[in-house]
Formats: structure tokens, C-alpha cells, sequence
């Protein structure tokens, strides 16, 4: 049976839809490993222009994402689930009484958030640039992170039955 991982933020369309994405594309087709991503809130929302933009420049298409909101069902799936900011390990705590680890954790052992855009550029409705940057970043970051993720995630892998 496959191993799951399952990357989780708030809206199901930026961080965790970023590292869902580009580990699909580290790993290839690896039958070995199922790949998706959730949202603790999730409500309906385009992914940004700028992002799509920046995923495509990296030859990962997003036009097939789906938004989902977490579940317990979702969760419990999952043999990694990994929480891309402290808000969200919170939320998974007090709502499925979980632990989760933080994505930066798996890569380097480092217990760092992976801020969300509002939280990382405090003006970024009036500063496009500064949006726009963070966004590449993050997604520059998220894709150059992956052979780090990928040589430790089996550390962290929940066995199952």
C-alpha cells in the first residue's frame, strides 16, 4: 500500500497546494507515495494569478487543484501529515487532538512557520511588488526543499497495521 502525505494551511491554495504540487513533480511517478493537500478553512478562492504564473515557469500546472477543507477523514489517512505554520498545528490540536509536524521540521529540523502572504508582507493589498516576490519565494522555496523533504519524510512516516 502506498505511503500518504498530506500538506495542510488555511485556504488549500497557496502553501499547501505549493507542496503538494512540487513533491508530485520530485517524485515523479512513484507509485510508492499518494500526494494531496487540505485547508483548515478553505473557503472558495481563486488560486492568485502570481502563483499560478510561477508554478507554470516551474512546469507544474495547478489547473486540476481543488480546494478541500481538512477532515478527519483526511487526516487520518494520512501516514505524514504536515503542517505548513504554527496556526495550523494549533487548529489541528484543539479540532483532531493531533500533533502534527511543521513542514520546515522535516526538511532541516528547524521549528519555523512558512508564513502565509498577509503574514509575511502586512501590506501586500497595496504592494503588489512585495506580494508578488513573497509568492516566488515561497514557491521557489517549496520546490527547492523537496529532495531535503523527500530524504527525511520517512523519519516521520506514521506505520500503520
Amino acid at each position: 500500500m502506498p505511503s500518504s502525505i498530506l500538506f495542510i494551511c488555511t485556504g488549500n491554495i497557496f502553501r499547501s497546494m505549493t507542496a503538494e504540487y512540487a513533491l508530485k513533480a520530485a517524485l515523479g511517478r512513484n507509485p510508492r507515495y499518494v500526494v494531496a493537500s487540505a485547508g483548515t478553512e478553505a473557503l472558495p478562492q481563486a488560486i492568485a494569478p502570481e502563483l499560478r504564473e510561477r508554478l507554470l515557469r516551474r512546469g507544474i500546472d495547478p489547473s486540476t487543484h481543488h480546494q478541500r477543507k481538512l477532515t478527519a477523514e483526511l487526516l487520518a489517512a494520512a501516514d505524514l501529515p504536515v503542517v505548513m505554520g504554527l496556526n495550523h498545528r494549533e487548529y489541528v490540536k484543539q479540532h483532531f487532538g493531533r500533533d502534527l509536524i511543521l513542514f520546515n521540521q522535516v526538511c532541516s529540523g528547524r521549528e519555523e512557520a512558512l508564513l502565509d502572504t498577509w503574514e509575511a508582507v502586512p501590506d501586500f493589498e497595496r504592494n503588489a511588488q512585495a506580494r508578488r516576490d513573497y509568492i516566488a519565494w515561497v514557491v521557489d522555496y517549496l520546490c527547492s526543499a523537496m529532495p531535503e523533504f523527500i530524504a527525511n519524510m520517512g523519519q516521520y512516516m506514521e506505520r500503520r497495521g
